[in-house]
């Protein structure tokens, strides 16, 4: 029973320390630490100075000597060495960033358009394609033949044509001077015009075969990048199928989109950006990198707002001449929908959360900090706009705040070159 009862006290022991580490000191621990030591020094040197008469029975100088050294070591607080960064007033742009998909402008699935048999294939898996480079050859001798027995019936209706012109002025002629019919003449004018239709039919036949001979030759609608080769020589094809996979699919990679969604409270700025003389720049990084990808152009925002979702979706234009980008790719996107201007601007990493809100730790003229609680409206890279809290000009800590808390003597010292970066950019923005 001993026992459990000095468990109980040690965890309530424990959960009083951490609960009061975690309200007086916001959960820092070396803070509080350092404090206690602080305290433990200062007491100490009182305890010391009050009873050293009583036991060594030292003279009343030498013990006020002694005195004076134990408080002047117990009052002397340890200054936090931090690293801070100038608050600057600038015009900051307005960025949204989002998840977007690749995906091409033109897609197009290869199909045969007539019935046969595949005689040759040019295409190969994944082979750059113009406009008009043949893909595959389909079996035309049969075409062959029916263009050759048509162009030999059009010859024939020809002569019929030819033929029949002559008797109707023959006819004409001898009705002037009354050597034959009216009837006759009328009879001769319907075989001319039987000849001349069946002759436009020739040709009309004739075309058709003309244009399903093309058919043979399958050629790349769009340029782009051919995806698998699904058929070979000796395949037959069909050319009622209209569902599959097709011959071969083609993709353009050139122009690309990118289409990505933002909340509806940015539809006002993305209707604004859009209508804007200059484009919109929308910027796209792989996943998890920090390195753009590729720039491109907002070029479209969706008429309507997702009701299920409550997202609105853009798409921005990249020309993608260092194929960097590929259809179906999942990317980061980033864009600028406008400028906020004479906005005070902080570096991103001074920027503390908290359970009341953001906060920095401000540094005040006699090096100490004090704990401010900030708006920030925009982030964008390493810096980060605040509409409250902080003022142009101000020093905020952008390194050690582990160990800060609100009244906190600090020492700064000097920047690492990726503050110094940081400050500088801050400054060319």
């Amino acid at each position: 029973m001993k026992r459990i009862t000095l468990l109980i006290v040690v965890l309530a022991a424990l959960a009083g320390g951490f609960y009061w580490i975690h309200t007086k000191y916001n959960g820092n621990a070396a803070a509080a630490w350092s404090d206690v030591r602080s305290s433990a020094s200062a007491l100490l040197g009182r305890t010391e100075q009050a009873g050293a008469p009583a036991r060594g029975g030292a003279p009343e100088g030498q013990a006020q000597r002694g005195g004076g050294r134990g408080g002047a070591g117990g009052g002397d607080a340890p200054r936090m060495p931090v690293i801070a960064a100038t608050a600057e007033s600038s015009n900051f742009p307005i960025t949204r960033s989002s998840v977007g998909w690749v995906e091409p402008i033109q897609t197009v699935t290869v199909r045969a358009r007539i019935d046969g048999q595949i005689v040759e294939q040019r295409a190969k898996d994944g082979q750059i394609v113009n406009p008009g480079d043949v893909l595959f050859r389909i079996d035309d001798r049969e075409i062959q033949a029916q263009i050759a027995r048509n162009e030999a019936a059009l010859a024939r209706d020809q002569a019929t044509l030819a033929r029949t012109q002559s008797d109707l002025k023959r006819a004409q002629e001898l009705l002037t001077r009354e050597n034959t019919t009216p009837q006759r003449v009328e009879q001769t004018t319907a075989d001319y015009k039987v000849a001349l239709a069946n002759v436009a039919a020739d040709q009309a036949t004739l075309e058709a075969d003309r244009i399903k001979l093309s058919y043979t030759t399958i050629t790349a609608p769009i340029a782009g990048r051919l995806g698998v080769v699904r058929v070979t020589p000796g395949n037959i094809v069909r050319a009622g199928e209209t569902t599959g996979e097709g011959l071969v699919t083609i993709t353009q990679l050139k122009p690309l989109r990118v289409s990505f969604a933002l909340p509806e409270r940015d539809l006002p700025l993305l209707r604004a950006a859009l209508s804007r003389k200059e484009p919109a720049p929308v910027r796209v990084y792989s996943s998890g990198t920090t390195e753009v990808l590729a720039t491109g152009t907002l070029g479209f925002v969706d008429s309507a707002v997702d009701i299920t979702s409550g997202t609105i979706t853009a798409k921005g234009l990249f020309a993608n001449d260092d194929d960097q980008l590929w259809p179906g790719q999942y990317v980061r996107v980033e864009v600028d929908l406008g400028v906020q201007p004479n906005v005070t601007s902080i570096p991103l990493v001074a920027v503390q959360p908290g359970q009341d809100g953001s906060f920095v730790y401000a540094i005040r003229a006699n090096n100490t900090v004090e704990r401010r609680r900030v708006e920030v409206s925009e982030t964008r890279g390493d810096r980060a706009a605040v509409t409250s809290g902080v003022k142009p000009g101000d020093r905020v800590v952008v390194e050690g705040q582990q160990r800060l808390r609100d009244g906190t003597a600090i020492a700064e010292k000097e920047q690492t070159p990726r503050a110094a970066a940081v400050d500088r950019s801050a400054r060319t923005e």
